[in-house]
């Protein structure tokens, strides 16, 4: 059950004692809390998510987050999993710099990443999406915002953001005397994955078509994951920012392991077709060798097998 805000009196008369109340002091507490980010290279500055699922400790600050300070403007790329996330990262803008924030870019519609755009309406920006964002929004938008305000409660949530400029292959956005270069991809994570390039440090902003530590999450094509990968190492990037992980990774490195768990899921699943598995019992026979070498293994894997196994057995 949704836990809800008590005020001082309610708590009192209730019989209630505060201080036996660490989730709501540390939540008032992290509200006011500075924002920490890390500067990965001239004018980059991310927010490391945690390797957790969301909950209401920590507001779904669960993806790497970030932004980008041009001469003239600052982009956004992911702007948080809820209200309260999206605010502290725009707190930390202001503490960086006084250029207006005129564009956010939502890597793809899942909520760890978008939910926290509702925070920078004030400043009036161009949300920039993938050309598919629409319609996943449309058919899951109010889903995932109705499922992280069961976690988080409805004041912490959001609104559901719009994109107002989509990117149907590529584009470019200014910044002042800084160009980033934004892809959209075709089906792989999902089927609304949007990429940024910074060619001045040549940062690439992988999103969820890069996941490190924590187990990846399947939600468009395993086949079309893969091929994806070799994009990812051909971009030229020194550095990318996985949409989970470390801060800053080497690309090339990074996606050694990702792409060993995705192999394995396909073969592995194939032969569970093969050999006339159902597809309520692979996720208890496929690529289980993996569960050591990931966090949130339990969490997350199981599904990858079942969405797996319903691309994979009409092939």
């Amino acid at each position: 059950m949704r836990e809800r805000l008590i005020t001082r009196r309610q708590a009192l008369l209730g019989g209630v004692c505060l201080c036996c109340m660490p989730s709501l002091l540390r939540s008032a507490q992290e509200r006011n809390s500075p924002l920490r980010t890390q500067e990965i290279a001239p004018g980059i500055h991310i927010r490391r998510g945690a390797h957790e699922i969301a909950t209401a400790d920590n507001h779904d600050a669960i993806a790497n987050l970030g932004f980008i300070v041009g001469r003239q403007a600052v982009a956004v790329f992911d702007p948080g999993g809820s209200l309260f996330d999206g605010e502290r990262l725009r707190r930390r803008i202001r503490e960086i710099t006084s250029l207006p924030i005129r564009y956010v870019v939502m890597s793809h519609v899942h909520p760890d990443h978008i939910l926290g755009a509702a925070a920078f309406l004030p400043d009036e920006p161009t949300f920039v999406g993938h050309a598919r964002l629409p319609d996943a929004l449309a058919q899951r938008g109010d889903y995932y915002r109705e499922r992280v305000a069961e976690v988080l409660g409805e004041e912490a949530v959001g609104s559901i953001v719009q994109p107002t400029m989509l990117v149907e292959s590529r584009a470019r956005i200014d910044l002042g005397e800084r160009i980033l270069e934004l892809f959209a991809h075709p089906i792989a994570h999902t089927n609304n994955d949007l990429t940024a390039f910074d060619p001045q440090t040549r940062t690439l902003f992988a999103s969820d078509l890069l996941f490190v530590e924590r187990v990846p999450s399947l939600d468009g094509s395993l086949k079309g994951w893969l091929e994806q990968l070799p994009v990812l190492i051909s971009s030229g990037a020194e550095r990318a920012v996985p949409g989970h992980g470390p801060a800053s990774v080497e690309p090339e490195k990074a996606v050694v392991k990702l792409r060993t768990y995705l192999e394995r899921l396909l073969n592995e699943t194939r032969r569970a077709i093969a050999e006339g598995v159902d597809i309520e019992d692979a996720p208890d026979k496929v690529a289980l060798d993996e569960r050591d070498k990931w966090t949130l293994f339990d969490e997350y894997h199981g599904h990858n097998v079942v969405q797996a196994f319903k691309e994979l057995e009409w092939e």
